[in-house]
């Protein structure tokens, strides 16, 4: 496409030479006295088919060159979201939302303008200022062309060094319009935080202070881009003056006749273009490049979690066994897991509890393979989990975390989410399997209500049950609730976990629990602290050994018996 749109621009810079050179025979032709009615209209009749030409290759060059930018950018942002999906929970610690938006909105589109006006901007100043340079010399006169000529070089440095000075200004523009945009980002999305802890107005200010920050960084970048235009006028009045002056004397002199005059400044004015297109590509190109180095340093980064090629592509079944010596999380000095053991067989039951901050999440996160890094192994049915290829590992487990993503779509589309390819019927059963069924029902527009942004319609104990029912609609091998029954009341947690036990008595459930009435039917419980299992046993031996699990257990009960046993079960 683009050498398509290299072509077309040079036609259109070949055709361009012509009409001012019949302009100037036609000024020749008048003050000679030669003029006549026929030459007239051959010449009108020329510049009108040259101007047709242009148009057709005009159309070419734009069409193609542009075409080429969109798909470059197409192919660019594609593979940029494609890179976002497969980076692991390390790069999402690293880099923020709205810094990762700036990338994929504000980078892209300088890369685009590089892509498109860029290319045009190169490509035209070296094909049109170039023919119409030979023009000026070969049809008019080689020592006006290079006197006029003379400014250029100082064009080219002068741009060169802007260009430099705009690369850095740019950069640091970029950078803090990522910041900026991840402040209203985050503004956004904690809008009720803010607003119950009554913060708007300092959130406002802030807001403030950092758009001050990003106008006072972008006024550079808006300075050196404003020495372009003057610069290249200057260059232009110089050569025009020298062209003047010079050229009236060789007419003077009838070293070359008036036409031949009128004809080289309109080719002088041919070369306005061009190098107002040396001064953009510099800018441009600057812009681009900066913007290209922060989108590469994103794609350049690289997962810790490796999907095999080579991977087993089987679902996973059979028993789950954890065997980790100890697992750090990347710069975090302490151990965050050790010498954590369990050998969970399909069809049982794990519960997992301890304080916060015990290291109970941190177990679901490495049988999620969000970390690799550990010392030890954990394996499903019989292979270490790292040799299953992650589109067949992953899609076995469902998981279920306290705070669930729910998108801005309605109750049934969220629910399918897990399974785009699913039935009414099917997403009907997982909302009765996770007690939301009923609730559901009661709603106007039923499975079709919009649940809001991030599920703001619902309360806490709705969003729950629908992120259960989403991976409940997968069957999957293993079922992982992180905390998931906290936001609703003892009755729909007993009647949730009833359903659990019923559907799933022939896969594998781990409840990670600080409500201990969530785990106190598993098979086997684990108490942790500090990253360390300090108890384990089912209920009954747990509540025999008189440890934590003991006291915290009797301290729950008597709460609930003091608030009646209220929650949030709408």
């Amino acid at each position: 496409m683009y050498l398509t749109g290299i072509v077309g621009l040079l036609l259109t810079a070949i055709i361009a030479i012509i009409p001012p050179r019949i302009i100037g025979n036609m000024v020749d032709g008048i003050h000679g006295q030669t003029m006549t009615g026929k030459l007239l209209v051959i010449d009108l009749t020329l510049i009108t088919v040259a101007a047709l030409a242009q148009y057709a290759t005009r159309y070419l060059w734009r069409n193609a060159i542009w075409g080429g930018a969109a798909k470059l950018e197409q192919l660019l942002r594609n593979r940029l979201f494609d890179h976002f999906m497969r980076m692991d929970r390390v790069f999402y610690q690293r880099y923020r939302t709205g810094d990762l938006m700036a990338h994929a909105t504000n980078d892209l589109e300088a890369i685009q303008r590089v892509a498109g006006g860029g290319i045009l901007e190169f490509a035209d100043a070296i094909i049109t200022g170039g023919t119409t340079l030979i023009a000026m010399m070969a049809l008019i006169d080689w020592r006006l062309t290079l006197l006029a000529i003379i400014p250029f070089p100082f064009l080219a440095l002068i741009s060169w060094y802007l260009g430099h000075k705009i690369h850095k200004a740019f950069g640091a523009s970029q950078e803090a319009f990522s910041r900026l945009n991840n402040k209203a980002q985050e503004s956004i999305s904690g809008i009720k935080v803010i607003k119950a802890l009554g913060q708007e107005d300092a959130d406002v200010a802030d807001f403030n202070s950092q758009v001050d920050r990003t106008i006072k960084i972008n006024r550079r970048v808006n300075r050196l881009d404003s020495l372009f235009d003057p610069m290249i006028t200057l260059v232009i009045s110089v050569s025009y003056i020298a062209t003047i002056v010079l050229g009236g004397l060789f007419v003077v002199n009838h070293t070359i006749t008036i036409g031949n005059l009128v004809s080289f400044i309109s080719y002088l004015a041919m070369m306005v273009w061009p190098m107002f297109a040396v001064g953009m590509l510099f800018n441009t190109m600057e812009r681009g490049n900066a913007s290209y180095d922060r989108v590469m340093e994103l794609l350049e980064q690289k997962t810790h979690i490796i999907d095999r090629q080579d991977g087993i592509t089987t679902r996973p079944t059979g028993t789950l066994s954890y065997h980790v010596n100890r697992f750090d999380y990347p710069d975090d000095a302490g151990a965050s897991l050790q010498r954590v053991d369990f050998d969970l067989p399909a069809g049982h039951t794990l519960g997992i509890v301890g304080r916060v901050g015990a290291g109970k999440s941190t177990i679901m996160k490495l049988i999620l393979r969000e970390f690799d890094n550990y010392e030890g192994t954990i394996s499903f049915g019989g292979h270490d989990i790292k040799d299953y290829a992650l589109d067949s590992y992953l899609p076995a487990i469902g998981y279920v975390p306290q705070e669930s993503f729910l998108f801005s779509s309605n109750i049934f589309e969220n629910i399918r989410f897990a399974n785009p390819n699913a039935t009414q019927a099917e997403v009907e059963a997982a909302a009765a399997k996770s007690d939301l069924a009923g609730q559901i029902a009661q709603l106007p527009a039923g499975y079709d209500t919009e649940v809001g942004e991030e599920g703001i319609s619902l309360s806490g104990g709705q969003r729950q049950r629908l992120a259960i029912a989403r991976a409940l609609l997968i069957s999957p091998e293993l079922l992982i609730l992180d905390d998931a029954l906290s936001a609703v009341d003892a009755e729909t947690e007993t009647e949730i976990l009833a359903n659990l036990k019923a559907e799933r008595a022939n896969k594998t459930t781990v409840i990670s629990a600080h409500r201990l009435s969530s785990v106190m039917n598993a098979d086997e419980i684990l108490v942790l602290n500090d990253g360390h299992v300090v108890e384990r046993g089912n209920h009954a031996e747990l509540m025999a050994n008189d440890g934590w699990y003991h006291r915290m257990f009797i301290e729950q009960q008597l709460e609930t018996q003091v608030r009646g046993g209220n929650g949030d079960g709408r």
